[in-house]
């Protein structure tokens, strides 16, 4: 009986070892899949991109030519300006609406405020493409109101318009989080404010907004993110001035087929892209209170 339980113990020894090691195999090959997959689909043509910005027209090999004639053109500086310049006032403009909104919802109860904040969570489904197309039907250069004053109003072919139309669908990313934010704000601080004479005013600047600032910081800097490489809207606007990096990299590389400088401009635009998503992440890290 001795002779059967010792012959049993390696076996099971045996088997206890061969469990965590098919498991780790298991779980390398669910990981190394997703990687390979992202390789494949978003590395490959990164890489393809920024190697691409180091030969000229015809493929042919020049250093950091493409790149000195690319940034030293002062449409490419422009640009580069203008994209900071929209994306800044966008993000700005979002906060702004956003918080007052989320503010209304939040504090000043109304009939019909569920189906504010649905129409809201709705705009986000829908293509950015749209905000414009409507903007531009009221206001665009015959656009009704332009057209039923003289063509005073034309605004939408400007630097304003396409902020205006950018606000308008990202607002809901500043939104929603206030919302969830305030959701878990202790109202009894309110009413100890309240009840020691401070404003509404006050109130709002000095005990609610401290209290929600991560989450309206995270929410400016996804903004941010987002506006950076918005193309659909500043294309529907029809604004021919406000030329944006995401739309020179699609003119350059469709309509003048210089698709060295536009991988020059799409590196630069990468570069800004993984920037603003450090500093995103540097915002939720900042002020993440769940130890993640």
């Amino acid at each position: 009986m001795s002779t059967a339980v010792a012959s049993a113990t390696p076996a099971a020894t045996t088997t206890s070892v061969a469990r965590p090691t098919l498991s780790r195999l298991r779980d390398g090959a669910l990981l190394i899949g997703p990687l390979v997959v992202l390789a494949l689909s978003l590395g490959y043509p990164l890489a393809l991109a920024v190697s691409r910005s180091f030969t000229d027209r015809d493929d042919n090999y020049v250093g950091t030519r493409t790149w000195a004639n690319a940034v030293s053109e002062a449409s490419v500086q422009k640009a580069f300006v203008r994209t900071l310049e929209v994306s800044a006032l966008s993000t700005v403009g979002c906060v702004v609406v956003g918080t007052f909104v989320a503010f209304v919802l939040a504090f000043i109860p109304f009939s019909g405020s569920s189906v504010v904040v649905r129409i809201i969570e709705a705009v986000v489904s829908l293509p950015s493409f749209l905000i414009p197309l409507a903007l531009g039907v009221l206001f665009g250069p015959v656009g009704v109101v332009s057209s039923s004053t003289g063509h005073r109003f034309t605004f939408m072919s400007s630097v304003f318009g396409v902020v205006l139309a950018t606000v308008a669908f990202y607002t809901p990313f500043v939104v929603r989080p206030l919302l969830a934010a305030f959701s878990q704000f202790p109202t009894a601080q309110i009413d100890v404010a309240s009840s020691l004479g401070a404003r509404p005013l006050r109130i709002a600047s000095r005990v609610i907004l401290p209290a929600v600032w991560p989450a309206l910081a995270a929410a400016a800097s996804l903004t941010f993110l987002l506006t950076l490489n918005e193309f659909g809207i500043v294309l529907f606007t029809g604004a021919k001035d406000v030329v944006t990096l995401p739309m020179l990299i699609y003119t350059t590389s469709i309509i003048s087929s210089d698709f060295a400088t536009a991988a020059v401009l799409a590196t630069i635009q990468l570069m800004l892209s993984l920037s603003a998503y450090l500093l995103y992440r540097a915002v939720v890290r900042r002020f993440d209170t769940t130890g993640a």
